[in-house]
């Protein structure tokens, strides 16, 4: 099913900027609306997997698809793609997930500037992992923000908010995609309302500013001193990556899935296995918490409902995970 557009009748010329597959419902949204996409810019091709094969971001298939100059600078602020830019002559840029901070030389070139959306209700979540971070902290809810970009980092004056229930077991990569498909709405009621000269920009309160930072692999170790709350939450937020991990008899395994279970009475240590059913596996955590693997993966091999590990591993109530 296509993105569904209103069509307005004041076209804006402007430039793309979006990497990944979360900026391409706001891409297709922008041209559904019948404005005037000059050039989308996006990050250039990358090794990905095993085999370090170079590949494409989102970005160009979907540019491609819809017909659209695209371009792929290694850097933003050489002359020759500023040059481009100027002759270009954009009234505005529309950034959705470019992935780099932008120069101020380039950030000077559209007249009315660049307008960036950015999935959370700001100044709550600036920076590079805001859906991990709302979904980590156990957040009810979230949403979706364009604003205008300056020298700072998610630090601009604030034009337009949506915001948006998480679900109670909801992962980031199903928040990730309505927050695309909400913010394309939003980033095409922007323009319409920067064309007709109805937007008023709000300055952000650094007051309630909070920051994220990039997710590293080492996030995913299990800490068992921690609430069994809060590690289903990070069960959610670091899926797909960096995912939460543990060792057990002296190998590393993958949890894909852990919940919080009820409370039980008892003085074992952080990691102890205090029950195991066909529901799963029951560990001691912080606070005297109990949480239930439901599904694992020892490392080469496929992931399995926690109750087939039982099985296969004979694991047995008093084990530690470390």
């Amino acid at each position: 099913m296509g993105v569904r557009a209103t069509v307005y009748t004041l076209g804006v010329r402007l430039v793309f900027f979006g990497t990944p597959e979360f900026a391409v419902p706001s891409l297709d949204a922008v041209v559904a609306a019948r404005h005037d996409v000059l050039l989308v810019v996006t990050r250039p091709d990358q090794p990905v997997g095993r085999h370090l094969r170079m590949t494409s971001p989102a970005a160009v298939a979907a540019a491609r698809r819809l017909g659209l100059p695209l371009a792929q600078p290694e850097k933003l602020g050489v002359d020759d793609f500023l040059a481009r830019l100027r002759v270009l002559s954009p009234e505005v840029a529309v950034v959705v997930a470019f992935g780099r901070l932008i120069s101020p030389r380039v950030l000077r070139v559209p007249r009315r500037g660049f307008i960036n959306l950015h999935p959370s209700l700001l100044p709550r979540y600036r920076g590079p992992s805001p859906i991990e971070s709302a979904i980590g902290a156990g957040d009810e809810k979230t949403g979706v923000t364009t604003m205008l970009l300056d020298e700072g980092m998610d630090t601009g004056p604030i034009l337009l908010q949506r915001e948006v229930a998480i679900e109670p077991r909801e992962r980031t990569p199903e928040l990730e995609a309505r927050l695309a498909k909400l913010g394309a709405d939003l980033v095409v009621e922007t323009l319409a309302r920067l064309a007709d000269g109805t937007l008023t920009p709000t300055l952000q309160d650094p007051s309630l500013a909070t920051v994220t930072g990039k997710l590293d692999r080492k996030l995913g170790r299990i800490d068992w001193q921690v609430g069994a709350r809060e590690l289903a939450c990070r069960c959610r937020a670091f899926d797909p990556w960096p995912g939460l991990f543990t060792n057990f008899r002296g190998a590393r395994l993958k949890v894909h899935g852990l919940e919080a279970g009820e409370a039980a009475a008892g003085d074992e240590a952080p990691g102890t296995v205090l029950v195991v059913s066909t529901a799963g596996i029951g560990v001691r955590c912080g606070g005297g918490t109990v949480a239930l693997l439901t599904e694992v993966q020892r490392e080469g091999k496929r992931r399995i409902p926690a109750d087939a590990f039982i099985i296969g591993e004979r694991v047995a109530p008093g084990e530690r995970f470390r």
